[in-house]
């Protein structure tokens, strides 16, 4: 599967079998699939989402959301357990008016499920990690 590196913007090319044993981007050396929630912006989100053949989860957020930061932490948890399977992504979006404009997010936190760029489904408001995981599956 292709994977495109959140820190260079490089595509990698990853065997499936390998997506859980901690690829590493053939350019810049860091963690492709590391089990962490990814931070993008205007600016790199469709690199990064448009490159990857996984399942991308994007939380919008924004720091002076309480339900945002109360979610943070499960949201975290959620990365950790479905590492190598699907990529979690938060975009501020205060930070990134044209992601939010273009999705149209009328409320946060609200998450978007994508597969190479395209929505496949959303849902608005804080959850648990289990409720996140077992949203995506």
């Amino acid at each position: 599967m292709l994977i495109t590196c959140p820190h260079c913007l490089t595509k990698n090319r990853v065997p499936n079998e390998r997506a859980t044993q901690d690829p590493v981007c053939g350019k810049c050396g860091q963690a492709l699939l590391s089990g962490e929630v990814v931070e993008l912006n205007d600016a790199n989100f469709d690199a990064v989402v448009a490159g990857s053949e996984l399942p991308v989860l994007v939380d919008f957020w924004a720091p002076w959301c309480g339900p945002c930061r109360q979610m943070a932490p499960q949201f975290a948890i959620a990365a950790q357990q479905l590492k190598g399977q699907v990529l979690l992504v938060k975009v501020n979006s205060d930070e990134s008016p044209q992601l939010s404009q273009r999705f149209g997010i009328r409320s946060i936190p609200t998450l978007l499920q994508l597969q190479q760029g395209k929505e496949l489904q959303r849902l608005s408001g804080a959850l648990q990690a289990p409720q996140i995981v077992a949203w995506l599956r």
